[in-house]
């Protein structure tokens, strides 16, 4: 056997009687092992949407929608639950910062649970959801110009109620600021606001029934009809536009509004007189298909 060929031989036997060695627990360094990294399945990505507008109470009733579609067309039970979302949403440690001034206490997280479209999984727990509502609702208001409002003595509280009812009131986009201006003119004219949103909250009264005559004159904390100043808390969680029309109203004089009878616009004037004509002419809502109601 040629030279070459019984150094190799020589080489690779000794090469063998190593990895015999440090498998018998010789000195010799065994050799890493690599296990290939078997990645974990993915958990399905599903939706959840929270219109601008919604309550907590219509939020959980959301969750236990979304569920149920989850259970019957993806086979997917969630963690999250309406029960839940309604305990968690009254944790006021969640709260964001500069919204607890001294005479302020936020009962619950009304208003600050941003509405929009939220992904999630099997595994998402309720609070987890509510947390990363709470994480864009401080995103988007940290967007905003307080400086009008706080010119007027108003809060950051204030103003995220304002936005609320702004949402509650108007449909058309380009009346939020001018819906703002007659809350603005009525606070700082000692008026009540008058607005009927805010009855119904605070009664758990739908849009789709007509309120009594006894309503408006209720008691209730929530009634601005009957008691000045603003509603004691949001009264619905609201989107970017109300809360910009809220920091930064139109400057117009405007303290009344109507709505028309196509249920959707509102006419505004200063004048009360002009008002209660509106109200009793052909183009109020009293005069639409529905009333409205």
């Amino acid at each position: 056997m040629p030279v070459a060929a019984l150094v190799g031989l020589a080489i690779g036997i000794a090469a063998l009687i190593v990895v015999v060695a440090a498998t018998r627990g010789g000195n010799s360094q065994p050799a890493e092992t690599v296990v290939p990294e078997v990645p974990e399945p993915q958990l399905e990505l599903l939706r959840i949407v929270f219109p601008e507008g919604f309550t907590i109470e219509e939020m959980a009733e959301r969750v236990t929608a979304v569920n149920g579609i989850a259970k019957e067309h993806r086979g997917i039970t969630p963690s999250l639950s309406a029960s839940a979302y309604r305990q968690v949403a009254q944790n006021t440690s969640l709260i964001p910062e500069g919204f607890l001034a001294t005479y302020e206490n936020p009962p619950t997280l009304e208003g600050f649970l941003f509405p929009a479209t939220y992904q999630f999984t099997e595994e998402t727990t309720t609070r987890e959801l509510i947390e990363q509502q709470i994480a864009q609702f401080e995103r988007t208001w940290a967007q905003l110009d307080l400086s009008f409002a706080e010119r007027q003595a108003l809060t950051a509280y204030d103003v995220l109620i304002i936005a609320s009812m702004i949402e509650e009131e108007v449909r058309e986009p380009r009346e939020r600021e001018l819906a703002a201006a007659v809350i603005y003119n009525r606070l700082n004219a000692g008026m009540t606001l008058g607005i009927d949103s805010t009855v119904r909250y605070g009664l758990g009264i739908p849009a789709t029934e007509s309120l009594r005559r006894s309503q408006l004159q209720s008691d209730n904390p929530y009634n601005t009809r009957k008691l000045l100043g603003l509603p004691p808390t949001p009264i619905s969680n609201p989107g970017l536009e109300s809360m910009r029309a809220a920091a930064q109203p139109a400057d117009k004089p405007f303290l009344f509004y109507a709505r028309r009878k196509d249920c959707q616009t509102h006419f505004f004037t200063e004048s009360e007189a002009k008002f209660l004509a509106f109200l009793d002419g052909p183009n109020s809502f009293r005069q639409g298909p529905n009333r409205c109601a």
